[in-house]
């Protein structure tokens, strides 16, 4: 993989240009330079793409075992290393260092460069993972940066900077939108699971902070889950599906009051008035009327 484009490895923690500085390592089990890398810190933003190899990084104390496709961003001032757990086989990574400077600077352009930059010092969560379509983009682009560093071509610094800000808003983009497709997909999950549960426990308590106790998330965002995929909350749901399961029960049912125990009501009172309003009858009038209807037909 573009051998010409690698960098001899060194233990250096400091940046010695301005804005960034992009590597791409590759050490064999015969020169595992990095194995001298104590944990450390630094005053610039880390990017490292893990390519190869069986590695873990240790951030923060915290042990993270690194598959091909994985990205770490690593804030300044937070402590890392990397621990090798098998020289057997090569270790191939990509190195992206940008200084706050800049990073202050792309803020100035737009808020877009630095989303990620924000994340990790509110979540603390420093590790993403690429699918293999969306790690080869992000691998096109870094080689493009690192062949316009090397270059010797007219417009070298306007083409490494248009490179550059690509490459920071790559990052920002294709991480954004991987986590928005987590969380839709999450949020879907919780939906259908709740409808299930709703289903088998219609009898129940079915209020927010019940499902809240349930489903291990906040009531809020039950509330907004329910009405992103429905328009109408949680409990609107509830009552049309207790009350369409009353009124298909009513012909077979001369109690009205066991009914509306039978599918959750807590009273009569309440199912009346539920009943008349999304129907427009009373239960009494409805059930009348179902009878007189069976009658006509039969």
């Amino acid at each position: 993989m573009k051998k010409n484009l690698q960098t001899t490895f060194s233990t250096r923690q400091k940046m010695l240009e301005p804005d960034f500085e992009i590597y791409y390592y590759e050490d064999t089990s015969q020169d595992f330079h990095y194995a001298n890398v104590n944990p450390h810190t630094h005053n610039y933003y880390e990017f490292y793409i893990f390519l190869e190899g069986h590695i873990s990084m240790d951030i923060e104390g915290v042990s993270h075992p690194l598959v091909p496709g994985d990205v770490l961003i690593i804030p300044p001032n937070t402590k890392h290393y990397a621990k090798l757990l098998d020289n057997s086989i090569p270790y191939r990574r990509f190195v992206f260092w940008i200084s706050q400077d800049y990073c202050n600077k792309l803020f100035n352009i737009s808020s877009d460069y630095v989303y990620l930059i924000q994340r990790v010092h509110t979540t603390k969560q420093y590790l993403y993972h690429y699918d293999i379509i969306g790690f080869n983009t992000l691998q096109s682009k870094i080689f493009r940066l690192i062949e316009e560093t090397h270059a010797n071509r007219f417009g070298k610094q306007t083409k490494v900077q248009l490179c550059l800000k690509d490459l920071v808003f790559h990052f920002n983009r294709s991480i954004y939108e991987m986590e928005q497709k987590n969380k839709k997909y999450e949020e879907n999950a919780l939906y259908e699971n709740i409808l299930l549960y709703i289903e088998d426990h219609i009898d129940e308590d079915l209020t927010l902070d019940h499902l809240s106790e349930i489903f291990y998330v906040s009531k809020y965002h039950i509330s907004h889950v329910f009405k992103a995929n429905l328009g109408i909350s949680v409990h609107q749901f509830i009552t049309k599906k207790r009350l369409r399961l009353c009124k298909d029960a009513i012909s077979y049912h001369t109690n009205l009051t066991e009914i509306c125990i039978l599918y959750g009501f807590k009273d009569y009172t309440s199912f009346f008035r539920a009943f008349k309003k999304e129907f427009g009858m009373s239960p009494k009038e409805f059930k009348e009327l179902s009878v007189k209807t069976k009658e006509k037909q039969g």
